[in-house]
């Protein structure tokens, strides 16, 4: 049995093979980083290291393709690696329990992937993450937010340059601008945010201590599945 048949069908056994040979890093395997991680392990990727800090909550089943209710609790990065081996025993996952910043980025090189994917959603750390990315000379792909919104078809990949509405895009725009930091690909939502921000007392606070925002599956999932499409795409070469 080969389980990636119908990939090797639509690629092509030598573009399979990059990928086989590819090491793709994720930071942030939440809503969006989950998907992507998952969509390129069944591709074929053979090795993905994996970034977070968090525990599954309760709060994630709406939406995050690891949480269910056996494993509240557990470290995110550990039940990826679960979920990915079970599907790819063959798959190298590096685990990663750490919440990426500037004080701590000289521990974990980029150097040592073939792609790096930002799915985080704190600013200082997906500009820490794109700059060195790109000082390493590797390709890199972020996304911006998902949170508040409905329509997976309001999404679209672009330069963070050419990038409207989204109020995360504007403010990495200034920023890495302001570092001469460009061509930053990029996946983003032209929707209106439904709720801009969640300022009530049930929302859910993460372990920064942050407000998360509302979210459901639809947005973060695609924009995953995008993130992961770019980036297999990258790896074997544009075929379209």
């Amino acid at each position: 049995m080969d389980a990636f048949k119908r990939v090797k069908l639509l690629i092509g056994s030598e573009n399979f093979q990059k990928l086989k040979n590819a090491s793709v890093a994720v930071f942030g395997v939440g809503g969006v980083g989950g998907y992507c991680a998952e969509a390129l392990a069944r591709s074929g990727v053979g090795r993905i290291a994996v970034f977070d800090n968090d525990v599954v909550a309760e709060s994630n089943l709406n939406r995050q393709i690891i949480a269910t209710v056996d494993n509240i609790g557990a470290s995110k990065v550990f039940e990826v690696e679960k979920r990915l081996k079970a599907i790819n025993p063959e798959i190298e996952v590096e685990c990663n329990e750490v919440f990426y910043l500037p004080e701590n980025a000289d521990n974990y090189p980029l150097n040592a992937y073939d792609y790096v994917v930002d799915a985080v959603d704190t600013v200082t750390a997906k500009i820490e993450i794109i700059a060195r990315a790109k000082s390493a000379g590797v390709k890199v792909i972020s996304c911006m937010g998902t949170g508040g919104k409905l329509d997976p078809t309001m999404l679209k990949v672009a330069d963070i340059e050419k990038t409207k509405v989204c109020p995360l895009a504007r403010v990495m725009r200034r920023e890495l601008k302001s570092r001469g930091i460009n061509g930053v690909k990029v996946v983003y939502s032209e929707e209106q945010p439904l709720v801009s921000s969640a300022k009530n007392n049930q929302a859910e606070k993460k372990q920064s201590g942050r407000t998360a925002p509302p979210s459901m599956i639809f947005v973060p999932a695609t924009a995953g599945l995008i993130l992961a499409k770019e980036v297999v795409l990258g790896l074997i070469g544009e075929m379209i």
